[in-house]
């Protein structure tokens, strides 16, 4: 090789390595100077900005102490299933933000679904990743009898909540009178072939009693549930500041980073994520299909396509006969979209502490949120319909950046200690 050659060869990988640095190294931007479309959505995306809890039509006492006092009682009672080894708290564990840190859901068995945080969970008007559910005391009740978590039949819980004095007493001077008649051990609707038979065999007033029960424990779980805020992140006092200030501009006491005001930024802009995440819980409590791949192994869910049509069929849905709402109150189910667009379309998820709630994604699929920012910057080709998100050109700086603003939703929970740990 020519003297001439060699040096065009050098020339061309000291190029080459400025381009990669280049690329990895991009300036990010710095100021915190703000238009006024971006300190609105930074307000509205702060806690100060949260309203109080919504009205549950359907469960009367959502907002009763004595309700939510039964309701943590169950909540972290492993009697309440049927290997006596799994309560609501085996998944949904405090010190988690209420998530259990696995790739799938472990109760009796092993789920198909990543455990979601149950902070703010209150202001959804639907539950389960696919929102086959209508209310919080209605999801409550689905795992009480699913095989692979709790999987008791609902006369076993109510014989349960029977024979236990406290949870009689409780329970009594919160529902009213308990079935007296003798129950079978385990009758259930969804159970194994004898337990449907029993419960069969049951007339249709003592079926009548013992779903109302049944719906009544959940709605106690449920008003023990809306006890699980966030509290204020250093995000928070950053929008306080701005708010505070009346001014686009903070330079000094920042709250947050350069990295980190970058990925504020990018948040807002650039990276699209306020589009789903937004409100102060960022989430708009919609359903996307942002092109998650399956679990090996796994079938590409339907997902919301399919759960309004399961939310639609529940007996225990708003407007069932064990709910407590009128039917013009039941707005959200009577005027649900099950359109094909849904197809694939899973919940938004929270974003308040989500550092804290790896892995992500309904199947647990994206062990870290870096590899959700790359996902989201690829936006790979949905197997089923349609990819909402696009890829977004972002570089690894700006990555870097987005997932440094992630960890400023970081915040412990507001929650009175004494509903968070197990009762003694």
């Amino acid at each position: 090789m020519g003297r001439r050659s060699a040096l065009a060869v050098t020339a061309t990988v000291v190029l080459a390595g400025f381009a990669t640095l280049a690329w990895n190294s991009v300036r990010l931007p710095s100021s915190a100077t703000w238009s006024d479309e971006e300190l609105r959505l930074i307000a509205s995306l702060s806690l100060d900005a949260l309203p109080p809890l919504p009205a549950d039509p359907s469960n009367a006492v959502a907002n009763s102490e004595a309700a939510a006092q039964l309701g943590y009682s169950l909540y972290f009672d492993a009697r309440l299933s049927a290997n006596g080894a799994v309560s609501c708290a085996s998944c949904h564990k405090p010190d988690l933000m209420f998530t259990d840190g696995l790739k799938l859901a472990v109760g009796a068995g092993l789920g198909s679904r990543h455990t979601p945080s149950l902070l703010g969970l209150s202001y959804s008007p639907w539950f389960y990743w696919d929102g086959r559910k209508d209310s919080q005391w209605a999801q409550a009740l689905a795992p009480l009898e699913a095989k692979h978590e709790h999987g008791i039949t609902r006369s076993a819980l109510a014989t349960l909540i029977r024979e236990d004095s406290s949870y009689a007493a409780a329970y009594e001077a919160v529902f009213g009178a308990l079935p007296a008649f003798e129950m079978p051990e385990a009758a259930s609707p969804l159970g194994s072939e004898s337990e449907r038979s029993a419960w069969e065999a049951l007339r249709a007033e003592e079926k009548q009693q013992i779903n109302e029960v049944f719906a009544n424990l959940g709605k106690a779980l449920a008003a023990y549930q809306r006890k699980l805020v966030p509290s204020r992140a250093r995000f928070d006092e950053y929008a306080a500041t701005l708010a505070e200030k009346q001014s686009a501009q903070v330079k000094t006491g920042s709250a947050l980073s350069g990295e980190e005001l970058a990925g504020l930024r990018l948040f807002l802009g650039k990276g699209m994520c306020v589009t789903c995440h937004n409100g102060p819980l960022f989430t708009n409590h919609e359903f996307h299909n942002t092109g998650v791949l399956a679990n090996p192994g796994e079938l590409p869910a339907m997902a919301r396509y399919d759960g309004v049509r399961e939310a639609r069929k529940d007996p225990f849905n708003c407007l069932g006969e064990y709910s407590d709402a009128s039917a013009d109150q039941c707005i959200e189910l009577r005027f649900a979209r099950d359109t094909n667009d849904l197809v694939g379309a899973h919940k938004t998820p929270t974003l308040r502490s989500v550092a804290l709630t790896a892995p992500y994604m309904h199947g647990g699929q994206i062990a870290d949120l870096a590899g959700v920012m790359r996902h989201y910057n690829q936006a790979p080709t949905s197997m089923l319909s349609h990819n909402e998100a696009k890829p977004l050109d972002l570089r690894p700086p700006e990555l870097r950046a987005l997932e440094a603003f992630m960890h400023t939703l970081t915040a412990p929970l507001a929650t009175e200690p004494r509903w968070l740990e197990p009762p003694k």
